[in-house]
């Protein structure tokens, strides 16, 4: 009888040891912030950072066969103005680069759902802090926002992080390399489905993948990218790949190796 009170008690003291452990890992993840209706950016709880896999900093994915190709390190011909006209971006050595001021670019070519595999850089010596560091995005259809950020040692609110759906859905991690290495972003989009009315039937969702880490795993899309206000519901058909000229003083983002599958 004693030898089962003794071993109770000390089931119990492990019980207890470990429910201490757990209140305390709880304790390193906080509540993410009560929204109210006129919120559109939260800052908690932030993603935990994931180093990425090693990679040579020249290495990169050439296209498969079936691939639209929308940059091969030569030119811009796949690409215009947002505004009309020519593509005022700097090529230069098999990569292109923002020039502040020039406004945003788009593929001349529409799309519905794809495939899309993307590599960027943040520049070496970056200055700036929270959304004015190295801010661009990636526009699918022309609408809907997966964020490009310099998040490596940058902290910012979580719906406005490197790869969130901007304003919308945070990333599950923070897979950000260095300034002056370069990232890369695999993204699957399936575009929305609308009824007559114009509302979603099937709302648009997407993937991100970004130096082999998910941060979007089939994620809806709630709505428009809107920088003020809430996500709304437009109906549309099929639509460009839009790059963001953020238009800050250390922007300088560069691009290279783009290349699109239709799904």
């Amino acid at each position: 009888m004693l030898k089962r009170n003794l071993t109770t008690k000390a089931g119990l003291l492990v019980l207890a040891c470990a429910a201490c452990g757990t209140l305390s890992a709880q304790k390193e993840y906080p509540k993410q912030e009560k929204m109210t209706p006129g919120m559109s950016e939260y800052w908690t709880p932030q993603p935990s950072i994931v180093t990425p896999g090693n990679t040579n900093s020249n290495a990169f994915l050439s296209a498969p066969s079936d691939a639209v190709v929308l940059f091969d390190g030569k030119d811009l011909s796949a690409w215009e103005s947002a505004k009309g006209g020519e593509a005022k971006w700097k090529v230069q050595d098999g990569a292109f680069t923002v020039v502040k001021g020039t406004g945003d670019i788009q593929t001349k070519q529409k799309f519905d759902s794809f495939q899309l595999h993307i590599e960027w850089r943040i520049p070496e010596g970056i200055t700036g802090k929270s959304q004015a560091r190295g801010n661009s995005g990636v526009f699918l259809q022309g609408l809907y926002e997966i964020q490009i950020l310099d998040c490596y040692n940058n902290e910012t609110y979580v719906n406005g992080q490197t790869g969130s759906v901007y304003k919308q859905t945070p990333p599950l991690a923070n897979a950000m390399r260095k300034p002056g290495e370069w990232n890369v972003y695999d993204i699957i989009y399936s575009a929305p489905v609308f009824k007559e009315d114009g509302t979603y039937r099937v709302p648009p969702r997407v993937t991100v993948i970004q130096n082999g880490i998910v941060l979007q795993n089939n994620t809806t899309i709630l709505g428009t990218t809107e920088y003020i206000g809430f996500p709304q519901v437009k109906k549309h058909g099929a639509g460009p790949l839009i790059l963001q000229d953020h238009g800050d003083p250390s922007e300088a983002i560069s691009f290279r190796n783009i290349w699109i599958r239709e799904l």
